[in-house]
């Protein structure tokens, strides 16, 4: 399917659960309210990854990149 326009998302998890916890986790909510917007402004998910990078020296902190298409 051919889309004119493209939005990249970037929706990173919490970082002081990543320093107290050691890990937090994808803030759920927050990723569904998004989608949600989106998809009642005629976009649709074309593409999604996530990515771990190094956080603070010591931790590694999880995000997930979306690409919606119109």
């Amino acid at each position: 399917m051919q889309f004119k326009e493209y939005k990249v998302l970037h929706i990173m998890e919490g970082g002081l659960g990543t320093i107290f916890l050691g890990a937090s986790g994808i803030p759920i909510r927050k990723m569904e309210a998004a989608f949600n917007e989106q998809a009642a402004n005629g976009w649709q998910v074309v593409f999604q990854i996530i990515e771990k990078k190094r956080f603070l020296l010591f931790w590694q902190r999880e995000a997930v990149i979306v690409t919606f298409g119109k």
